[in-house]
């Protein structure tokens, strides 16, 4: 077994002084760059009242001399009520090289039980059986005895800069990321699930952003939260401007391999408490890819993209007769758009918020340079 030079002995003080750090990094907002629509309080998943957010971050090496650059990101949907309180919802998958657990039974049902696991590849059966394990333990039995769990893991590659094949996410690290999660301020880029994670060849990770929207004259709230870990340089347009045609240094894959393609992968998750039925959600998720599309996706053969939407503004209880809401299908325009809008900017988040890492095999990912973006965006939106 691979020993650590550090990891279960100082990973909660680590992942606090992590965490601590990646909230306080700069947004894009922060730099400038302009954006359509109005946020949240915290331009994050968490303005929909009721989620939570958890990160577990790994960063270590072995006495091998193999590089841990990974973790785990728990969304709880209603915080501590999910276990009990499930949520409608509905997956979108535009491509599907990819894995998400539990995504047959969503479709299904029109509901998600539990939360929303984001992990790397090779990680998502320890995660799954974790979360199995953590609902068992703290949620009651049914009527039959059983808790019963069909837990939803999502997954992206992070073998260019982690050990994805030395396992090194454990049960107890989904665990952490589940009870540690809160309301507040998201962590974003080299953080959770998105720790070792590399878009449009720069270091990448998680991202989140929120829109404020109205409908019906009601007010809602549309949160976003990706794990980006797709694309090609050439392709990244950042608020319109064509960012990857000009900032071309320190690619990871060389510029003349004809055979490159965007073979990553994306994970976008889509909250909402307006009142939605899972058909609308399905329209809301679908909506994500069209703010992918704006930061310069065209989700290749190889990337796995795939989206949840769930909606907290019914309840979504499976016994008895429900009373639920729903806005009528005329009035959604304005959460589609906040979700494009959203998206595009959690992405954007992502790539600022993260920082210059080297792990497995000496790899090395760099950060966008803010100031070589702002430089950009000014000359082409003065």
């Amino acid at each position: 077994m691979h020993k650590l030079s550090f990891h279960r002995q100082f990973i909660a003080a680590g992942l606090l002084m992590i965490i601590a750090a990646t909230c306080n990094a700069e947004r894009a907002r922060d730099l400038g760059i302009p954006f359509d629509g109005t946020p949240g309080p915290l331009n994050a998943i968490t303005d929909v009242p009721g989620i939570t957010v958890g990160h577990t971050t790994l960063i270590a090496d072995t006495e091998e001399g193999h590089a841990v650059r990974t973790g785990v990101t728990a969304i709880l949907p209603r915080g501590d009520d999910s276990l009990m309180d499930p949520v409608m919802a509905a997956i979108f998958s535009l491509n599907g090289n990819g894995e998400m657990t539990g995504s047959h039974w969503v479709e299904e049902s029109g509901v998600l039980e539990g939360p929303v696991m984001i992990t790397n590849t090779h990680s998502v059966g320890t995660v799954r059986d974790a979360t199995i394990a953590w609902r068992v333990k703290a949620a009651p039995p049914d009527a039959s005895g059983y808790t019963w769990s069909l837990p939803l893991v999502a997954e992206t590659w992070d073998g260019h800069l982690n050990d994805i094949n030395g396992f090194h996410v454990k049960a107890e690290d989904a665990v952490a990321a589940l009870e540690g999660a809160r309301g507040g301020p998201v962590a974003e880029g080299n953080v959770g699930g998105g720790t070792g994670m590399i878009c449009h060849e720069y270091k990448c990770g998680i991202g989140t952003a929120s829109r404020l929207v109205s409908a019906e004259k009601e007010n809602y709230r549309v949160g976003v939260l990706v794990q980006a870990n797709y694309g090609l340089r050439d392709t990244l347009r950042i608020a319109g401007v064509p960012v990857g045609q000009h900032l071309r240094n320190d690619r990871i894959y060389s510029e003349e391999d004809p055979e490159a393609g965007d073979t990553g992968s994306i994970i976008i998750v889509v909250a909402t408490d307006a009142p939605l039925l899972p058909h609308q959600l399905k329209r809301l998720a679908k909506r994500a890819a069209m703010g992918l599309a704006r930061v310069g996706s065209y989700a290749g053969n190889g990337s796995g993209d795939i989206f949840i939407a769930f909606s907290t503004g019914n309840p979504a209880s499976q016994t008895g007769l429900q009373q639920v809401r729903m806005l009528g299908n005329e009035h959604l325009d304005p959460l589609f758009r906040g979700t494009v809008e959203a998206t595009e900017e959690a992405i954007v988040n992502a790539l600022v918020a993260a920082r210059d890492m080297r792990g497995e095999g000496g790899n090395y990912a760099r950060a966008i340079d803010h100031a070589a973006l702002v430089k950009l965006v000014d000359k082409y939106r003065p």
